[in-house]
């Protein structure tokens, strides 16, 4: 019996992606959209490249972690309950140029995220070997909390209009606007990381955000992350809103400080710029282990992405 059995295995296993956190440098509460397999020892599995390896130093400085499975898009269950898991995060800096260790973790991605498979042949293998050099975080969960779907959260906050100069202000105005809901990011009096899926509601000086019972959250940096992604795991985006959280007289207010789109909004030009990043982001960390590029076990990947590409995609 582990932690994770008081939670829905068929349900954590429909997710497509999830909300993970992590404590950066200085305390503050980061939150991104990520892919996680669960393993049968009740540890979650997830892995992030060379190029975005911020959550896997934040992992190693402080182990305190928190998952959110809220969005349920392409998991074909329409009102699936939201789980939070709380725990300690572990990422070795083993390089991993293959699947070994993580061969159910590919071989899923790879059947739900088909256009990936693409990234296996030329002309793309040779701007996307980035991809696939990752670092494995293991996650140990301590507490597991199973909320109301996103449809009940949807129904119980209702949305209240904004002032019209409102929307033209705030920092992240434009990015939460285009989602009915976001997931906030804060820290309990302890300092561990939380998640809670919220509609922000914005007034002159921030966003009200409501937050369920099992979530204490304290004033302090926060975030409130919005991403979104097709059935596929295709048409992916993110942005990240960072501030501060406050009580309020009308409750619970996140005042915004700043915006991060790490892919970009949308433009053609954001691709080339990501390929950049990329490239420098992992010769970085590598010059910083005084390392060379590792090379990319190709027919590995190819092994499990072939079966993927004959089953039911």
């Amino acid at each position: 019996m582990t932690v994770l059995d008081s939670a829905p295995h068929d349900v954590l296993d429909a997710y497509r992606t999830c909300e993970f956190v992590t404590l950066g440098r200085n305390g503050a509460p980061l939150v991104w959209p990520t892919a996680v397999a669960r393993r049968e020892d009740g540890t979650l599995l997830l892995t992030t490249s060379l190029a975005f390896a911020q959550k896997a130093l934040n992992v190693r400085r402080d182990g305190r972690v928190a998952l959110l499975f809220s969005d349920p898009t392409g998991s074909g269950m329409d009102r699936a309950p939201q789980v939070f898991v709380s725990g300690r995060a572990h990422c070795p800096d083993t390089i991993m140029t293959s699947p070994e260790g993580a061969e159910e973790y590919w071989r899923r991605l790879f059947e739900r995220q088909p256009h990936s498979r693409s990234y296996l042949k030329h002309p793309m293998r040779a701007m996307m070997s980035w991809y696939y050099l990752r670092l494995l975080i293991t996650v140990k969960p301590e507490r597991v909390s199973v909320r109301p779907s996103l449809q009940e959260l949807l129904r119980e906050q209702a949305p209240a209009p904004a002032p019209a100069t409102t929307a033209q202000t705030l920092p992240g105005a434009a990015q939460l606007g285009r989602h009915p809901t976001a997931v906030l990011a804060a820290r309990n009096a302890s300092g561990a990381p939380l998640l809670a899926r919220t509609r922000p509601q914005p007034t002159p000086s921030g966003y009200l955000v409501e937050v369920p019972s099992d979530c204490p959250v304290e004033p302090g940096p926060a975030s409130l992350l919005v991403h979104r992604h097709d059935e596929q795991l295709n048409h992916m985006y993110n942005a990240l809103v960072r501030g501060n959280l406050r009580r309020s007289d009308s409750g619970w207010l996140l005042t915004p400080s700043t915006v991060i789109e790490p892919m970009g909004s949308g433009r053609v030009s954001d691709a080339l710029r990501i390929l950049r990043h990329t490239k420098r982001s992992t010769d970085r960390y590598l010059e910083r282990r005084g390392l060379h590029r590792p090379k990319v076990q190709w027919d590995q990947f190819r092994a499990l992405a072939a079966p993927a590409h004959t089953g039911r995609n």
